[in-house]
């Protein structure tokens, strides 16, 4: 049987930061609650805004495409396949891309000339489907190899949030936890078990879709993320997760403890409700959850890129133990869960 693996990875993040308090005194609304202490988070890197080094969803990818393949053993003529998976899709300022695709100007710059090229979409999910997407066509013989590219300006929404917001239970609060970044990931052929992706499997419960939706703001020009967040967060969406996986590893004839995973990673909506998913998941499988990393403090909610930068900052900090098993699971708006499991020796940052 064909395994996967991840060959590299890259990041960008914008070099300005923005703290919460910095955040939330720009509000008109001020909101009666600490938001940091709330979400845990700090900061958030936001997009440089001058106009000869202006940082659009466009260069977030790009940069971070550069990065993973500076330490790739692809040219980038050899990709045989880049797929883009960014949510915001800004170029040249704020225009707004659906054609032509983002994956296609990605791998035109890049110079990846040869690669099939094509965007997908799946909310905070989308680089989860296209690594899924990737290590399906690479099992099926369809291609050796593939880049999964995303950047996200996602703090758009923070910015029309911080303009009107104006109650207690505004559903663009959650708008204010996002943070700018790109991510890429070079996917290809495993040869040791060393290195392999043992599964990828992902689940949309679309019945509570219209709990979060993105979209042209109701009141000014831009865009906006309306969420209803207590129905969002209940307790039973967030047992979504533990329901699916031991459904999934039932199946494999395993238990949640027989897999020995040694990290786990959320996506970074806040310290909270990582914690609380832990909870859930000591609960649902009866035993201690993985070591759970997390750089929701200073970088806050990446949407798309989150799992990837917290793998990437992991590996850069030295601390990662060769040959250790990493458990990813998605949160996305639709709404989506499932898992990745992944053995990871020779990728380094």
């Amino acid at each position: 049987m064909t395994y996967t693996r991840f060959e590299s990875i890259g990041a960008y993040l914008p070099s300005t930061v923005v703290s919460t308090p910095e955040l939330v005194g720009q509000m008109k609304f001020r909101p009666p609650f600490d938001l940091q202490e709330i979400t845990g988070i700090a900061g958030r890197r936001v997009h440089d805004k001058r106009p000869d080094s202006y940082e659009d969803s466009f260069v977030l990818a790009l940069r971070a495409a550069e990065d993973c393949l500076s330490r790739s053993r692809y040219d980038p003529a050899e990709l045989d396949v880049v797929i883009s998976t960014s949510i915001t899709r800004f170029k040249d300022g704020d225009h707004f891309y659906f054609e032509p695709s983002f994956a296609h100007l990605i791998a035109r710059s890049l110079g990846a000339k040869s690669a099939i090229h094509f965007d997908v979409s799946n909310a905070c999910a989308g680089m989860m489907t296209g690594v899924a997407i990737l290590d399906r066509m690479i099992k099926a013989g369809m291609v050796r190899n593939g880049m999964v590219v995303s950047g996200e300006r996602i703090t758009a929404i923070a910015e029309t949030a911080v303009k009107e917001i104006n109650e207690l239970y505004d559903p663009q609060f959650g708008s204010l936890t996002v943070g700018d970044s790109g991510a890429a990931v070079i996917v290809d052929e495993s040869i040791s078990d060393a290195d392999r992706i043992h599964y990828i499997e992902l689940m949309t419960c679309a019945e509570y879709s219209h709990l979060c939706i993105g979209k042209p703001s109701d009141e000014n020009q831009g865009i906006a993320l309306y969420t209803d967040n207590r129905q969002m967060h209940k307790e039973d969406r967030a047992r979504l997760w533990t329901s699916f996986q031991t459904d999934f590893l039932v199946k494999r004839g395993a238990t949640f403890a027989s897999e020995k995973y040694d990290y786990i990673v959320h996506h970074q909506v806040g310290t909270r409700f990582i914690r609380n998913v832990n909870n859930f998941g000591e609960i649902a499988f009866g035993t201690p959850m993985p070591e759970s990393l997390a750089v929701v403090e200073k970088y806050g909610n990446t949407s798309t890129t989150s799992h990837f930068l917290v793998l990437h900052d992991h590996l850069r900090s030295g601390q990662a133990k060769r040959g250790a098993k990493y458990l990813l699971i998605p949160a996305a708006s639709g709404v989506v869960t499932g898992c990745v499991s992944a053995t990871i020796s020779s990728l380094e940052v």
